[in-house]
């Protein structure tokens, strides 16, 4: 079994699926993909995506405001507390700092970063981290604010082995993207070769970014198999292996995922 632990279910292309996002999960379910975890970026679509984690078993939420929508408005931390009350919801985020499209907004981005990591620690949540061009920011940061019980997860990583291994000296689990299947991504398989296997995960971040072979098509979360199969790869073992590994990985990281398996 495996799990998507990053996907935009409120943005994937269900033409497939005539509008219907249950096609769209239940073709995941199909290729043995057993829950998916939602993602939060702004104001306006945490509600929806807590709505579709509790209308859809097997999915469930994170809640929280990207760097790249902090200037459409930030979360205040009761906000954040209540919505990490809300059924499903098992994660802050997706938060962090975004130094290649948002430079003017740093301030801001840096307040909302710092917020997300304290109120994760006080839900006794983990945080999902969003990090481009901001490397020693982005440590700083959680170190000056994170929880070390309730860590987090850099999502989609794009970085070096340096600031990979910078952030498992923090508890951080590192998630990989298809992005890795890419020719160019030679940097990301260095990392997937040197990290220990107790702190990978795998995730779609559908709808965009689709591994090879359907680089270019719209992602969604069923292609999360040939993510970890191709990481199987790189890392010289067996698919099983891997799928059952980042699946307790999730599992470990998201504690409050675990209640809501599909039965």
């Amino acid at each position: 079994m495996l799990v998507d632990s990053h996907c935009h279910l409120d943005r994937i292309n269900l033409t497939p699926y005539d509008g219907q996002l249950a096609g769209a999960i239940q073709a995941a379910h199909a290729r043995g993909i057993q829950q998916m975890l939602c993602i939060g970026i702004s104001l306006d679509n945490i509600q929806t995506v807590i709505d579709i984690a509790q209308q859809h078993p097997g999915v469930v939420a994170s809640v929280g405001v990207h760097p790249c929508d902090v200037k459409e408005g930030t979360a205040s931390a009761e906000q954040l507390l209540q919505w990490a009350q809300q059924p499903k919801v098992v994660a802050l985020g997706e938060t962090g700092l975004d130094y290649h499209y948002e430079t003017e907004s740093k301030a801001l981005q840096h307040e909302s970063f710092a917020l997300h990591l304290e109120v994760g620690g006080k839900a006794g949540l983990p945080v999902v981290v969003h990090t481009r061009e901001a490397r020693d920011d982005t440590i700083d940061l959680i170190k000056a604010h994170g929880s070390l019980e309730h860590a987090g997860v850099l999502h989609c990583f794009t970085e070096d082995w340096d600031m990979a291994r910078r952030a498992l000296d923090l508890n951080y689990y590192i998630s990989i993207s298809g992005i890795v299947t890419f020719k160019n991504a030679e940097q990301i398989r260095d990392v997937v070769r040197k990290m220990p296997i107790d702190r990978l995960l795998v995730e779609t971040d559908s709808p965009y970014l689709a591994p090879v072979p359907y680089r270019g098509k719209p992602n969604e979360p069923r292609y999360v198999r040939e993510v970890a199969e191709f990481v199987a790869e790189v890392r010289g073992m067996a698919f099983e292996e891997l799928a059952q590994q980042t699946t307790d990985n999730f599992y470990r990281l998201f504690t409050r995922a675990k209640q809501y398996l599909p039965h």
